[in-house]
């Protein structure tokens, strides 16, 4: 829209521009409303056409898949570059696995250029991360200081800030439904608890982004 163009321009300008003979505007429409999803070809070439990076057309990358497209790589450009058969990262791919060695995935999250969150996430630690997390907020906080800082190499003080805040507000939480025992009241405080621990890793970046320098 900001460029003056329709579904019916942007699938020309791909048909002209990029080889894509088959892109008409219902593809278009269909990927606007997020009912279909652009393939790698087609993601560059639409970025083309609109004038942007691929990035900006996925949002925030979540899969192995959207990153190395977000970043207008090749599966053979990053299978190369990080020592892999391409076989066996296009399976990486495609599983939503990350299976390689602490140097391979040091080299990735470089290739990549990802947040440590987004590489804990693609290497299947936010797991592992999130048990802590859950019993450090329902425990006592100061116990897994070290556990969660031998994952996350941040700052001791930043750590322990951001524990002991997730660790008030979920007791408070809980402290709120003890309070009001029944009713509407605590039934709100109990399912916000829950939701807190589902999305406990999601909580702990975001505070983390928020205090970190």
């Amino acid at each position: 829209m900001a460029l003056g163009m329709g579904p019916e321009h942007v699938a020309y300008g791909m048909q002209v521009s990029y080889g894509l003979p088959y892109i008409t505007a219902d593809h278009v429409i269909a990927w606007e409303r997020g009912i279909m999803a652009p393939g790698k070809n087609e993601l560059t070439a639409l970025a083309g056409v609109l004038w942007c990076a691929p990035c900006e057309l996925i949002g925030r990358p979540r899969t192995l898949r959207e990153h190395r497209a977000a970043r207008g790589l090749s599966a053979e450009d990053v299978a190369s570059t990080v020592g892999l058969e391409l076989l066996v990262y296009v399976r990486m791919e495609e599983s939503g696995e990350w299976r390689g060695t602490e140097r391979q995935s040091a080299i990735l999250a470089e290739v990549l250029e990802l947040s440590l969150a987004d590489f804990m996430a693609l290497t299947g630690l936010d797991g592992k991360l999130a048990g802590l997390l859950r019993s450090a907020v329902t425990t006592r906080w100061q116990a897994y200081v070290r556990p969660v800082g031998k994952m996350v190499p941040l700052n001791r003080r930043l750590l322990e800030g951001t524990l002991q805040e997730l660790h008030r507000y979920y007791q408070g939480q809980m402290a709120a439904t003890l309070t009001w025992s029944e009713g509407s009241a605590a039934t709100e405080a109990s399912h916000t608890g829950r939701d807190f621990l589902e999305r406990i890793v999601e909580h702990f970046w975001a505070r983390i982004d928020t205090i970190a320098p």
